[in-house]
Protein backbone atom coordinates (compact mmCIF):
# COMPACT_ATOMS: atom_id res chain seq x y z
CA UNK A 1 0.00 0.00 0.00
CA UNK A 2 2.78 2.57 0.63
CA UNK A 3 4.65 1.64 -2.01
CA UNK A 4 1.31 2.32 -4.38
CA UNK A 5 1.12 5.96 -2.38
CA UNK A 6 4.89 6.64 -3.05
CA UNK A 7 3.95 6.10 -6.58
CA UNK A 8 1.09 7.96 -6.53
CA UNK A 9 2.85 10.83 -5.03
CA UNK A 10 6.41 10.76 -7.63
CA UNK A 11 3.30 10.77 -10.65
CA UNK A 12 1.72 13.78 -9.24
CA UNK A 13 4.93 15.14 -8.44
CA UNK A 14 6.49 14.73 -11.54
CA UNK A 15 3.48 16.16 -13.21
CA UNK A 16 3.56 19.27 -11.04
CA UNK A 17 7.04 19.61 -12.13
CA UNK A 18 6.57 19.59 -16.09
CA UNK A 19 3.61 22.14 -15.61
CA UNK A 20 6.35 24.46 -13.81
CA UNK A 21 8.77 23.75 -16.16
CA UNK A 22 6.64 24.79 -19.41
CA UNK A 23 8.30 27.44 -21.62
CA UNK A 24 7.08 30.82 -21.73
CA UNK A 25 5.40 31.42 -24.99
CA UNK A 26 6.33 33.34 -28.45
CA UNK A 27 3.03 34.66 -29.05
CA UNK A 28 3.86 35.93 -33.12
CA UNK A 29 0.88 36.60 -35.48
CA UNK A 30 0.75 36.52 -39.48
CA UNK A 31 -1.87 35.66 -42.13
CA UNK A 32 -2.48 32.41 -42.74
CA UNK A 33 -3.47 33.42 -46.31
CA UNK A 34 -0.44 34.80 -46.48
CA UNK A 35 0.63 33.00 -49.80
CA UNK A 36 3.42 30.34 -49.87
CA UNK A 37 6.14 30.47 -49.22
CA UNK A 38 5.78 32.46 -46.17
CA UNK A 39 3.00 30.97 -44.27
CA UNK A 40 0.05 28.57 -46.01
CA UNK A 41 -2.05 25.29 -45.55
CA UNK A 42 0.14 22.40 -45.85
CA UNK A 43 -1.43 20.78 -49.56
CA UNK A 44 -1.50 17.43 -47.55
CA UNK A 45 -2.69 18.09 -44.11
CA UNK A 46 -5.27 21.13 -44.24
CA UNK A 47 -5.07 21.94 -40.58
CA UNK A 48 -1.32 22.46 -40.46
CA UNK A 49 0.50 25.67 -41.35
CA UNK A 50 3.57 25.67 -43.02
CA UNK A 51 6.55 28.15 -44.55
CA UNK A 52 9.28 29.42 -44.19
CA UNK A 53 8.54 32.04 -41.46
CA UNK A 54 6.75 29.57 -39.71
CA UNK A 55 10.23 27.71 -39.77
CA UNK A 56 12.23 31.31 -38.71
CA UNK A 57 9.58 31.69 -35.62
CA UNK A 58 10.02 28.51 -34.43
CA UNK A 59 13.78 28.71 -34.75
CA UNK A 60 13.81 32.24 -32.88
CA UNK A 61 11.37 30.85 -29.98
CA UNK A 62 13.68 27.95 -29.50
CA UNK A 63 16.42 30.05 -29.23
CA UNK A 64 14.86 32.33 -26.77
CA UNK A 65 13.85 29.08 -24.78
CA UNK A 66 10.42 30.07 -25.14
CA UNK A 67 7.28 28.47 -27.57
CA UNK A 68 6.39 29.60 -30.35
CA UNK A 69 2.38 30.03 -30.45
CA UNK A 70 0.74 31.06 -33.68
CA UNK A 71 -2.01 33.49 -33.46
CA UNK A 72 -4.00 33.95 -36.99
CA UNK A 73 -4.52 37.98 -37.78
CA UNK A 74 -5.59 39.67 -41.26
CA UNK A 75 -2.59 41.11 -42.32
CA UNK A 76 -3.98 44.62 -42.86
CA UNK A 77 -4.40 44.63 -39.44
CA UNK A 78 -1.54 43.08 -38.24
CA UNK A 79 0.22 45.85 -36.55
CA UNK A 80 -2.87 47.35 -35.34
CA UNK A 81 -3.75 43.48 -33.59
CA UNK A 82 0.28 44.08 -32.07
CA UNK A 83 -0.73 47.30 -30.83
CA UNK A 84 -3.97 46.27 -29.11
CA UNK A 85 -1.73 43.64 -26.94
CA UNK A 86 -3.20 40.72 -29.01
CA UNK A 87 0.39 39.05 -29.54
CA UNK A 88 3.69 39.77 -28.85
CA UNK A 89 4.82 39.96 -32.30
CA UNK A 90 4.31 39.89 -35.92
CA UNK A 91 6.14 38.76 -39.20
CA UNK A 92 4.21 38.37 -42.64
CA UNK A 93 6.85 39.75 -44.88
CA UNK A 94 6.44 42.58 -43.41
CA UNK A 95 8.84 45.30 -44.62
CA UNK A 96 10.65 47.27 -42.28
CA UNK A 97 9.57 51.36 -43.57
CA UNK A 98 9.96 54.48 -42.08
CA UNK A 99 5.99 54.90 -41.83
CA UNK A 100 5.67 51.93 -39.74
CA UNK A 101 8.73 52.43 -37.35
CA UNK A 102 7.47 55.44 -36.26
CA UNK A 103 4.47 52.99 -34.33
CA UNK A 104 6.20 49.91 -33.99
CA UNK A 105 9.61 48.68 -33.20
CA UNK A 106 12.00 46.18 -35.87
CA UNK A 107 13.69 43.57 -35.59
CA UNK A 108 17.21 43.38 -37.72
CA UNK A 109 16.03 42.01 -40.95
CA UNK A 110 15.62 38.27 -40.58
CA UNK A 111 15.29 38.51 -44.50
CA UNK A 112 16.39 40.26 -47.34
CA UNK A 113 15.05 40.29 -50.68
CA UNK A 114 13.78 42.78 -53.46
CA UNK A 115 10.84 43.47 -56.06
CA UNK A 116 10.40 41.68 -59.78
CA UNK A 117 8.61 42.16 -62.80
CA UNK A 118 6.12 39.32 -63.49
CA UNK A 119 4.56 39.38 -67.28
CA UNK A 120 2.13 37.51 -69.04
CA UNK A 121 4.37 35.15 -71.32
CA UNK A 122 4.94 36.77 -74.98
CA UNK A 123 4.32 39.80 -73.46
CA UNK A 124 7.28 42.30 -75.24
CA UNK A 125 8.92 45.47 -74.18
CA UNK A 126 8.99 45.03 -70.86
CA UNK A 127 12.45 44.92 -69.82
CA UNK A 128 12.60 47.50 -66.49
CA UNK A 129 11.10 49.37 -64.58
CA UNK A 130 11.01 52.08 -66.54
CA UNK A 131 9.36 50.26 -68.93
CA UNK A 132 6.55 49.77 -66.98
CA UNK A 133 5.77 53.70 -67.34
CA UNK A 134 2.12 54.34 -69.53
CA UNK A 135 1.22 50.63 -68.02
CA UNK A 136 -1.07 48.99 -66.31
CA UNK A 137 0.30 47.50 -63.28
CA UNK A 138 -0.75 44.58 -60.74
CA UNK A 139 0.59 44.70 -56.68
CA UNK A 140 -0.20 43.90 -53.14
CA UNK A 141 -2.01 46.41 -51.20
CA UNK A 142 0.62 48.59 -48.90
CA UNK A 143 3.25 46.65 -50.06
CA UNK A 144 6.63 48.39 -51.14
CA UNK A 145 5.97 47.53 -54.88
CA UNK A 146 3.03 49.86 -54.34
CA UNK A 147 5.29 52.81 -53.34
CA UNK A 148 7.81 52.06 -56.44
CA UNK A 149 5.01 52.44 -58.99
CA UNK A 150 3.26 55.17 -57.22
CA UNK A 151 6.99 56.83 -57.45
CA UNK A 152 7.10 56.35 -61.05
CA UNK A 153 4.05 58.62 -61.24
CA UNK A 154 3.29 56.91 -65.06
CA UNK A 155 2.05 53.63 -64.10
CA UNK A 156 -1.46 52.84 -63.38
CA UNK A 157 -1.18 51.05 -59.79
CA UNK A 158 -3.88 47.96 -59.24
CA UNK A 159 -4.15 47.17 -55.68
CA UNK A 160 -4.56 43.61 -54.71
CA UNK A 161 -5.34 42.11 -51.14
CA UNK A 162 -2.68 39.50 -52.47
CA UNK A 163 -0.43 38.90 -55.23
CA UNK A 164 -2.33 35.44 -56.54
CA UNK A 165 -5.95 38.00 -57.30
CA UNK A 166 -2.96 39.35 -59.40
CA UNK A 167 -2.03 36.65 -60.91
CA UNK A 168 -5.36 35.57 -61.49
CA UNK A 169 -6.19 38.53 -63.21
CA UNK A 170 -3.32 38.16 -65.34
CA UNK A 171 -4.24 34.91 -66.52
CA UNK A 172 -7.35 35.84 -67.01
CA UNK A 173 -6.33 38.92 -69.55
CA UNK A 174 -7.65 41.74 -67.00
CA UNK A 175 -3.57 43.02 -66.68
CA UNK A 176 -0.26 41.81 -68.16
CA UNK A 177 2.28 43.06 -65.75
CA UNK A 178 2.69 42.48 -61.88
CA UNK A 179 5.50 44.00 -59.45
CA UNK A 180 5.73 41.35 -56.20
CA UNK A 181 8.37 40.00 -54.00
CA UNK A 182 10.68 38.27 -55.10
CA UNK A 183 9.51 34.87 -53.31
CA UNK A 184 6.12 35.29 -54.28
CA UNK A 185 7.24 35.44 -57.87
CA UNK A 186 9.50 32.45 -57.49
CA UNK A 187 6.96 30.22 -55.85
CA UNK A 188 3.88 31.30 -58.21
CA UNK A 189 5.58 32.09 -61.40
CA UNK A 190 9.27 30.69 -62.16
CA UNK A 191 7.80 27.34 -62.79
CA UNK A 192 4.29 28.51 -64.27
CA UNK A 193 4.54 28.68 -68.49
CA UNK A 194 1.38 31.41 -68.02
CA UNK A 195 3.98 34.09 -66.58
CA UNK A 196 7.38 35.04 -67.19
CA UNK A 197 9.68 36.83 -64.84
CA UNK A 198 11.37 39.54 -66.48
CA UNK A 199 14.54 42.52 -65.87
CA UNK A 200 16.87 42.86 -63.01
CA UNK A 201 15.71 43.01 -59.22
CA UNK A 202 13.95 46.00 -58.55
CA UNK A 203 14.37 47.99 -55.45
CA UNK A 204 15.51 46.68 -51.69
CA UNK A 205 13.05 44.33 -49.59
CA UNK A 206 14.04 43.80 -45.59
CA UNK A 207 11.40 41.71 -43.64
CA UNK A 208 11.15 42.50 -40.18
CA UNK A 209 9.59 40.93 -36.90
CA UNK A 210 7.53 44.23 -35.69
CA UNK A 211 7.10 44.35 -31.88
CA UNK A 212 5.70 47.34 -29.32
CA UNK A 213 7.96 49.95 -28.64
CA UNK A 214 8.05 49.46 -24.95
CA UNK A 215 8.91 45.58 -25.34
CA UNK A 216 12.46 46.49 -25.49
CA UNK A 217 13.84 43.20 -23.87
CA UNK A 218 11.99 41.16 -26.36
CA UNK A 219 13.48 43.04 -29.24
CA UNK A 220 17.12 42.33 -27.67
CA UNK A 221 16.31 38.85 -27.91
CA UNK A 222 14.84 38.35 -30.74
CA UNK A 223 17.51 40.09 -32.62
CA UNK A 224 20.44 38.17 -30.59
CA UNK A 225 18.47 35.02 -31.64
CA UNK A 226 18.37 35.78 -35.74
CA UNK A 227 22.31 36.25 -34.88
CA UNK A 228 22.65 33.25 -33.52
CA UNK A 229 21.14 31.35 -35.79
CA UNK A 230 22.72 33.35 -38.52
CA UNK A 231 26.26 32.65 -37.10
CA UNK A 232 25.01 28.23 -36.46
CA UNK A 233 24.36 28.17 -40.01
CA UNK A 234 20.04 27.07 -39.13
CA UNK A 235 19.31 30.69 -40.80
CA UNK A 236 20.55 29.29 -44.33
CA UNK A 237 19.28 25.69 -44.05
CA UNK A 238 16.02 26.87 -43.18
CA UNK A 239 15.79 29.30 -46.59
CA UNK A 240 17.80 26.51 -48.45
CA UNK A 241 15.00 24.07 -48.39
CA UNK A 242 12.64 26.61 -49.23
CA UNK A 243 14.76 27.49 -51.96
CA UNK A 244 15.05 31.39 -50.80
CA UNK A 245 18.94 31.74 -49.84
CA UNK A 246 20.04 34.55 -52.29
CA UNK A 247 23.13 37.02 -53.12
CA UNK A 248 21.74 39.35 -50.38
CA UNK A 249 21.15 37.23 -47.67
CA UNK A 250 24.91 36.07 -48.15
CA UNK A 251 26.24 39.96 -47.87
CA UNK A 252 23.94 41.11 -45.06
CA UNK A 253 24.83 37.76 -42.76
CA UNK A 254 28.73 37.75 -44.09
CA UNK A 255 27.70 33.65 -45.04
CA UNK A 256 29.04 32.79 -48.77
CA UNK A 257 29.23 29.37 -47.79
CA UNK A 258 28.01 27.21 -50.92
CA UNK A 259 24.93 25.51 -50.33
CA UNK A 260 24.03 22.12 -50.37
CA UNK A 261 20.92 22.21 -49.19
CA UNK A 262 17.97 20.42 -51.44
CA UNK A 263 15.17 23.11 -51.78
CA UNK A 264 12.70 20.08 -50.93
CA UNK A 265 9.85 22.52 -49.41
CA UNK A 266 10.15 24.20 -53.14
CA UNK A 267 10.16 20.94 -54.77
CA UNK A 268 7.15 19.74 -53.09
CA UNK A 269 5.11 23.07 -53.70
CA UNK A 270 5.87 22.98 -56.94
CA UNK A 271 4.83 19.14 -57.30
CA UNK A 272 1.26 19.79 -55.43
CA UNK A 273 0.85 22.93 -57.95
CA UNK A 274 2.07 21.33 -61.40
CA UNK A 275 0.68 18.31 -61.45
CA UNK A 276 -2.79 17.72 -63.46
CA UNK A 277 -5.64 17.21 -61.22
CA UNK A 278 -8.38 14.95 -62.69
CA UNK A 279 -11.69 14.79 -61.43
CA UNK A 280 -11.42 11.78 -58.74
CA UNK A 281 -8.43 13.51 -57.40
CA UNK A 282 -10.09 16.67 -57.00
CA UNK A 283 -13.29 14.92 -55.73
CA UNK A 284 -10.97 13.28 -53.05
CA UNK A 285 -10.12 16.82 -52.18
CA UNK A 286 -13.02 18.42 -51.83
CA UNK A 287 -13.70 15.70 -49.65
CA UNK A 288 -11.13 16.63 -47.64
CA UNK A 289 -12.20 19.74 -47.02
CA UNK A 290 -15.73 18.86 -45.31
CA UNK A 291 -14.12 19.31 -41.74
CA UNK A 292 -12.68 22.64 -42.28
CA UNK A 293 -15.84 23.73 -43.96
CA UNK A 294 -18.14 22.72 -40.78
CA UNK A 295 -15.94 24.17 -38.36
CA UNK A 296 -16.43 27.63 -40.19
CA UNK A 297 -19.88 26.96 -41.23
CA UNK A 298 -20.36 26.62 -37.32
CA UNK A 299 -18.47 29.33 -36.52
CA UNK A 300 -20.82 31.75 -39.00
CA UNK A 301 -23.75 30.04 -37.86
CA UNK A 302 -22.48 30.61 -34.19
CA UNK A 303 -21.32 34.17 -35.04
CA UNK A 304 -25.15 35.02 -36.73
CA UNK A 305 -27.32 33.37 -33.70
CA UNK A 306 -25.92 35.36 -31.04
CA UNK A 307 -26.04 39.03 -32.50
CA UNK A 308 -29.18 38.64 -33.99
CA UNK A 309 -30.68 37.85 -30.59
CA UNK A 310 -28.80 40.78 -29.87
CA UNK A 311 -29.97 42.89 -32.84
CA UNK A 312 -33.42 42.07 -31.45
CA UNK A 313 -33.27 42.54 -28.06
CA UNK A 314 -31.07 45.89 -28.18
CA UNK A 315 -33.49 47.24 -31.56
CA UNK A 316 -36.28 46.55 -29.41
CA UNK A 317 -35.17 48.79 -26.53
CA UNK A 318 -34.21 51.54 -29.02
CA UNK A 319 -37.54 51.45 -30.85
CA UNK A 320 -39.22 51.77 -27.49
CA UNK A 321 -37.25 54.74 -26.23
CA UNK A 322 -37.39 56.11 -29.72
CA UNK A 323 -41.19 56.12 -29.39
CA UNK A 324 -42.33 56.47 -25.71
CA UNK A 325 -39.35 58.13 -23.40
CA UNK A 326 -39.07 61.44 -22.91
CA UNK A 327 -37.41 63.95 -26.01
CA UNK A 328 -33.40 63.82 -24.85
CA UNK A 329 -33.66 60.04 -24.43
CA UNK A 330 -35.53 59.87 -27.36
CA UNK A 331 -32.75 62.30 -29.39
CA UNK A 332 -29.65 59.78 -28.02
CA UNK A 333 -31.68 56.67 -29.96
CA UNK A 334 -32.33 58.53 -33.32
CA UNK A 335 -28.79 59.60 -33.37
CA UNK A 336 -27.78 55.89 -32.12
CA UNK A 337 -29.39 54.39 -35.59
CA UNK A 338 -28.86 57.36 -38.13
CA UNK A 339 -25.20 57.04 -36.93
CA UNK A 340 -24.66 53.64 -37.35
CA UNK A 341 -26.62 53.07 -40.49
CA UNK A 342 -24.68 55.99 -41.94
CA UNK A 343 -21.52 53.85 -41.09
CA UNK A 344 -19.95 50.94 -43.17
CA UNK A 345 -20.47 47.77 -40.97
CA UNK A 346 -16.74 47.05 -41.77
CA UNK A 347 -15.43 50.00 -39.93
CA UNK A 348 -17.42 49.41 -36.80
CA UNK A 349 -16.06 45.95 -36.97
CA UNK A 350 -12.11 47.27 -37.31
CA UNK A 351 -13.03 50.13 -34.43
CA UNK A 352 -14.14 47.85 -32.34
CA UNK A 353 -11.92 44.93 -32.42
CA UNK A 354 -8.64 47.38 -33.01
CA UNK A 355 -9.79 51.12 -31.38
CA UNK A 356 -11.47 50.04 -28.07
CA UNK A 357 -8.40 48.35 -26.65
CA UNK A 358 -6.73 51.70 -26.78
CA UNK A 359 -8.96 52.77 -24.03
CA UNK A 360 -8.89 49.63 -22.05
CA UNK A 361 -11.84 47.49 -23.78
CA UNK A 362 -10.58 44.25 -25.20
CA UNK A 363 -12.82 42.00 -27.00
CA UNK A 364 -12.09 38.62 -28.03
CA UNK A 365 -12.63 37.98 -31.70
CA UNK A 366 -15.70 36.30 -31.31
CA UNK A 367 -17.42 38.63 -28.47
CA UNK A 368 -16.53 41.48 -31.06
CA UNK A 369 -17.96 39.98 -33.99
CA UNK A 370 -21.19 39.36 -32.18
CA UNK A 371 -21.51 42.81 -30.44
CA UNK A 372 -20.11 44.30 -34.01
CA UNK A 373 -22.75 42.63 -36.30
CA UNK A 374 -25.80 42.86 -33.50
CA UNK A 375 -25.00 46.30 -32.70
CA UNK A 376 -25.01 47.01 -36.21
CA UNK A 377 -28.32 45.30 -37.09
CA UNK A 378 -29.93 46.62 -33.63
CA UNK A 379 -30.25 49.74 -35.46
CA UNK A 380 -32.35 48.75 -38.71
CA UNK A 381 -34.41 46.12 -36.31
CA UNK A 382 -35.21 49.11 -34.37
CA UNK A 383 -36.81 50.96 -37.37
CA UNK A 384 -38.56 47.97 -38.17
CA UNK A 385 -40.06 48.00 -34.19
CA UNK A 386 -41.04 51.16 -34.66
CA UNK A 387 -42.91 50.80 -37.59
CA UNK A 388 -44.78 48.19 -35.99
CA UNK A 389 -45.43 50.43 -33.18
CA UNK A 390 -46.63 53.27 -35.31
CA UNK A 391 -48.93 50.94 -37.26
CA UNK A 392 -51.02 49.94 -34.12
CA UNK A 393 -54.11 52.25 -34.06
CA UNK A 394 -53.56 54.66 -31.27
CA UNK A 395 -57.34 54.26 -30.57
CA UNK A 396 -56.25 50.88 -29.07
CA UNK A 397 -54.22 52.47 -26.39
CA UNK A 398 -57.03 54.94 -25.52
CA UNK A 399 -59.34 52.19 -24.93
CA UNK A 400 -56.71 50.17 -22.77
CA UNK A 401 -56.76 53.04 -20.43
CA UNK A 402 -60.54 53.73 -20.58
CA UNK A 403 -60.74 50.10 -19.46
CA UNK A 404 -58.80 51.06 -16.19
CA UNK A 405 -55.50 49.75 -17.73
CA UNK A 406 -51.77 52.25 -17.14
CA UNK A 407 -50.02 53.12 -20.46
CA UNK A 408 -47.29 50.51 -18.91
CA UNK A 409 -49.99 48.05 -19.14
CA UNK A 410 -51.64 48.90 -22.62
CA UNK A 411 -47.94 48.69 -24.48
CA UNK A 412 -47.31 45.22 -22.85
CA UNK A 413 -50.43 43.49 -23.19
CA UNK A 414 -52.09 45.35 -26.49
CA UNK A 415 -49.22 47.31 -28.33
CA UNK A 416 -46.03 45.48 -28.01
CA UNK A 417 -47.59 41.83 -29.08
CA UNK A 418 -49.14 43.44 -32.41
CA UNK A 419 -46.11 45.20 -33.48
CA UNK A 420 -44.19 42.35 -32.39
CA UNK A 421 -46.19 39.92 -34.38
CA UNK A 422 -46.13 42.69 -37.78
CA UNK A 423 -41.99 42.69 -37.67
CA UNK A 424 -40.80 38.83 -37.51
CA UNK A 425 -41.28 38.64 -41.06
CA UNK A 426 -38.77 41.20 -42.12
CA UNK A 427 -36.82 40.20 -38.87
CA UNK A 428 -36.27 36.70 -40.45
CA UNK A 429 -35.34 38.70 -43.56
CA UNK A 430 -32.60 40.54 -41.71
CA UNK A 431 -31.10 37.48 -39.75
CA UNK A 432 -30.51 36.12 -43.98
CA UNK A 433 -28.66 39.24 -44.65
CA UNK A 434 -26.83 39.09 -41.09
CA UNK A 435 -25.64 35.85 -41.98
CA UNK A 436 -23.83 36.84 -45.22
CA UNK A 437 -22.70 40.03 -43.61
CA UNK A 438 -21.12 38.05 -41.13
CA UNK A 439 -18.64 37.24 -43.83
CA UNK A 440 -16.97 40.44 -43.07
CA UNK A 441 -15.61 39.17 -39.72
CA UNK A 442 -12.27 37.97 -41.24
CA UNK A 443 -10.75 41.05 -40.63
CA UNK A 444 -11.14 40.63 -37.06
CA UNK A 445 -9.04 37.47 -37.50
CA UNK A 446 -11.72 35.30 -37.51
CA UNK A 447 -12.02 31.96 -39.47
CA UNK A 448 -15.35 31.34 -41.12
CA UNK A 449 -16.44 30.60 -44.46
CA UNK A 450 -15.45 33.42 -46.32
CA UNK A 451 -11.90 33.59 -44.88
CA UNK A 452 -11.33 29.74 -45.73
CA UNK A 453 -12.34 30.00 -49.02
CA UNK A 454 -9.82 32.59 -49.16
CA UNK A 455 -6.85 30.21 -47.77
CA UNK A 456 -7.66 27.13 -49.66
CA UNK A 457 -7.99 29.05 -52.72
CA UNK A 458 -5.00 30.60 -52.06
CA UNK A 459 -3.25 27.00 -51.45
CA UNK A 460 -5.00 25.15 -54.21
CA UNK A 461 -5.17 28.06 -56.84
CA UNK A 462 -8.87 26.63 -57.20
CA UNK A 463 -11.29 29.42 -56.63
CA UNK A 464 -13.97 28.34 -58.74
CA UNK A 465 -14.74 24.28 -57.08
CA UNK A 466 -13.96 25.89 -53.85
CA UNK A 467 -15.96 29.18 -54.33
CA UNK A 468 -18.97 27.41 -55.96
CA UNK A 469 -18.57 24.84 -52.56
CA UNK A 470 -18.43 27.93 -49.94
CA UNK A 471 -21.24 29.24 -51.99
CA UNK A 472 -23.49 25.92 -51.82
CA UNK A 473 -22.97 25.91 -47.79
CA UNK A 474 -23.66 29.89 -47.44
CA UNK A 475 -27.07 28.68 -48.79
CA UNK A 476 -27.53 25.96 -47.54
CA UNK A 477 -27.10 27.50 -44.24
CA UNK A 478 -29.96 30.46 -45.22
CA UNK A 479 -32.19 28.02 -46.74
CA UNK A 480 -34.17 27.29 -43.40
CA UNK A 481 -34.61 30.78 -42.30
CA UNK A 482 -35.50 31.70 -45.67
CA UNK A 483 -38.45 28.81 -45.34
CA UNK A 484 -38.80 30.24 -41.85
CA UNK A 485 -39.73 33.62 -43.47
CA UNK A 486 -41.90 32.63 -45.50
CA UNK A 487 -43.69 31.15 -43.15
CA UNK A 488 -43.94 33.88 -40.55
CA UNK A 489 -45.25 35.94 -43.62
CA UNK A 490 -48.01 33.92 -43.80
CA UNK A 491 -48.63 32.64 -40.78
CA UNK A 492 -48.61 36.69 -39.71
CA UNK A 493 -49.75 38.46 -42.40
CA UNK A 494 -53.18 40.36 -41.39
CA UNK A 495 -55.16 40.01 -44.55
CA UNK A 496 -54.86 36.72 -44.48
CA UNK A 497 -55.40 35.25 -40.81
CA UNK A 498 -58.75 33.58 -40.12
CA UNK A 499 -61.30 35.51 -37.95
Amino acid sequence: MNSILKILFLTLFAISSLKSQELPEFRWAADAEGNAPYIFQDPSILSKNIGFEVDIANAIAAQMGMKAVFIQNQWDGLIPGLQSGNYDAAMNGLEITGDREKVVSFSIPYYKTYEQIVVVRGTQGINSLDDLNGQTVGCLKNSLAERILLDEGDIDVLTYEGEVNAFTDMINGRINIALVDAPIALYYCSWNPEFELVGPPVGDVEYGIALRKEDTVLLNKVNKAIYELAASGQLREIYGKWNLWNYKMKLFFNDHDEVDISPTEFDRFVASQGNEVNFSVKLHQYIGFLPLIGEAALMTLGISIFAMILAILFGLFLALTRVYAPAPFSWLAVSYIEIIRGTPLLIQLIFIFYALPTIGIKLSPFMAAVIGLGLNYAAYEAENYRAGLNSVPRGQTEAAISLGMTKYQSLRHIILPQAVRLVIPPITNDFISLLKDSSLVSVITLVELTKLYSRLAATYYDYFGIGIMIAAVYLLIGLPFVRLSRITEKVFAIDKRKN
